[in-house]
């Protein structure tokens, strides 16, 4: 259960919530509208996060909630690009990349730690 989302997955995931964004923009006539939208956006991304998510048979050990929340949150870089929030955008995108990059080596590290006293 190791894999996640692959490189491809990222971008394509910005680029569609940004274009079904601009898209509603464009296409409906209301800011109310609009809104709806972008909450039927952020439901469906929760959904498609959620099939990232797995549980090992088991039951104890769940994988890909890390995956499922970098999805959600790549989402939310779509929108803020197609409401022209480029700087909410980039500061989405840097904290993402950096949770990913960074966290978990800390995070087995401490796993690592509480293996060891045991």
């Amino acid at each position: 259960y190791s894999r996640s989302a692959g490189l491809r997955t990222f971008p394509i995931v910005a680029m569609s919530t940004c274009g079904y964004m601009l898209i509603g923009m464009e296409v409906l006539d209301t800011t109310d509208a609009e809104a709806r939208v972008m909450y039927g956006i952020i439901t469906g991304m929760g959904f498609i996060g959620g099939g990232a998510i797995l549980k090992s048979d088991k039951g104890r050990d769940v994988s890909g909630t890390a995956t499922a929340a970098a999805l959600w949150g790549t989402g939310a870089v779509g929108l803020a690009v197609a409401w022209g929030r480029f700087e909410i955008a980039l500061l989405l995108a840097a904290l993402t990349f950096c949770t990913l990059q960074f966290i978990y080596p800390i995070k087995e590290r401490l796993r690592g730690d509480e293996d060891e006293r045991g």
